[in-house]
């Protein structure tokens, strides 16, 4: 009988990767692995919260990142580059990762040559970026990591995981849905869908992808939790507790020449106008999704809604919030 995987999550106490091992630490995916492992630079009671649920701990430094993986078979890279940090008033859209954060990527990537991993999936999770027909320093910064991580383990599998929009992050006035002043804004057309994917979900996901034989895994893999228009998620919003919603649009090609006029280093702007393109639709009639493989490979037949988003939240997701763009 096979040995078990060991997994290591590095980012495993941020905002993804905290959801994400939660996923594995669920039954029935825990049993699927000999251990889940969170790396992290130092003690935290995310971590500890963490542990007593089931993983493990193994603290690092960029110095011996190699000793960190150390019996690792699957590493998982959560670290975003851009994330929602919320305070009691306001909600800052920030740019998390910065050239720190880059650097560690790049020597995380770089230590698992001399290792036993066999299996990496790199700080995706997100919208498929080579879609895009622009640059963006986020987007870019992932392409170089892909490209780097392709010429140093060659003979590595590699899996890119793309989920769209975070469900749970993404209905609010940074994406154009004000829910306090009952007003969302469109760009474009206000019936075209895009796919909103639980963090949870993406955990989950990862956690049937990652237990797999290596040589199984696809290369990319598409997640669609759910696939909704501005207008469908008014209606739902309204019939679950939230106010009457106007719903309006702006002329996509003029909003979308004014952002890359004026670039910035978070990618809110940008995601609105590519919701507007339609490239952000993870389904049979967008980019498609890989829902079915993931499906079949393990018990994850259902994805968490929109519309059990709207239940939690009475229809009215980030409405105690004021919103601050940061650049």
């Amino acid at each position: 009988m096979p040995l078990l995987p060991t997994v290591a999550i590095a980012g495993a106490t941020g905002n993804l990767g905290a959801k994400v091992t939660e996923g594995f630490l669920q039954q029935p995916f825990r049993d699927r692995f000999h251990d889940i492992i969170v790396l992290a630079r130092s003690r935290s009671p995310k971590a500890e919260n963490l542990v007593e649920r089931g993983a493990s701990l193994r603290l690092y430094t960029e110095e011996n990142l190699q000793e960190a993986l150390a019996g690792v078979d699957v590493l998982i890279n959560t670290y975003v580059y851009f994330s929602l940090t919320v305070t009691r008033a306001d909600v800052v859209l920030g740019y998390s990762v910065g050239p720190s954060g880059h650097h560690f990527k790049e020597s995380l990537l770089r230590s698992i040559p001399g290792s036993s991993v066999k299996l990496y999936f790199p700080s995706e999770f997100g919208v498929d970026h080579y879609v895009h027909d622009f640059p963006h320093e986020e987007w870019d910064a992932k392409k170089a990591h892909f490209q780097l991580a392709s010429e140093l383990i060659s003979d590595r599998s590699i899996c890119r995981v793309y989920a769209g929009l975070f469900l749970e992050d993404s209905i609010g006035p940074w994406f154009g849905f004000d829910t306090k002043s009952g007003r969302y804004e469109a760009i474009g057309d206000l019936a075209q869908k895009t796919s909103y994917t639980s963090m949870y979900d993406v955990g989950k996901a990862l956690a049937i992808l990652a237990s797999q034989p290596v040589g199984t895994i696809p290369p990319e893999v598409h997640l669609s939790g759910d696939s909704k228009s501005m207008t469908e998620i008014a209606e739902i919003m309204e019939a679950n507790g939230a106010h009457r919603i106007q719903v309006t649009s702006v002329p996509l090609e003029s909003y979308k020449a004014s952002v890359l006029a004026k670039p910035s280093p978070t990618p809110e702007r940008y995601l609105r106008f590519l919701m507007g393109e339609g490239k952000i639709h993870h389904s049979t009639d967008g980019i498609g999704n890989q829902n079915d493989t993931v499906q079949a490979a393990g018990n994850l037949s259902t994805w968490m809604s929109m519309s059990e988003l709207a239940k939690e939240t009475h229809g009215r997701p980030w409405a105690e919030v004021e919103w601050e763009l940061v650049n």
